[in-house]
């Protein structure tokens, strides 16, 4: 099989995962996302070790390797990945990135701006000790 197969394959991969990363609001679906490069890069490394060893008379599979050292990482992101989303879902009440990012910033989108009303309790109170 010619190497072109699978690049092209771990490149429209790559490209799914990441209009992913860039277009979706859930966090898990950005995970989701994150998972699909990973795999993209794991069938570039196994195709390339593939394609090298061939033209290569020593077989050391070190992209076999360094796919399986990906593998355990993508496990324990996607653990750790998940835990925080839960704890973020359970706290807030919601995974939509974009909102999590208004309330982390301080944005109220609900209420609109209400500085001079945030001011009035506090005034009201000197007033009325003085």
């Amino acid at each position: 099989m010619h190497l072109a197969y699978p690049a092209v394959l771990a490149a429209l991969l790559f490209c799914t995962g990441l209009y992913g990363v860039l277009a979706r609001r859930n966090a898990i679906l950005v995970l989701m996302s994150v998972e699909l490069m990973l795999n993209a890069v794991n069938l570039n490394l196994v195709a390339f070790d593939v394609w090298l060893s061939k033209a290569a008379e020593e077989t050391l599979h070190s992209g076999q390797a360094l796919t399986l050292f990906t593998i355990a990482i993508a496990a324990a992101e996607i653990g750790i990945g998940l835990a925080i989303v839960l704890a973020v879902y359970r706290n807030r009440g919601t995974s939509d990135i974009d909102k999590l990012r208004d309330t982390a910033e301080g944005h109220e989108p609900d209420h609109g701006d209400h500085a001079d009303d945030s001011d009035a309790p506090a005034a009201e109170k000197a007033e009325a000790t003085a």
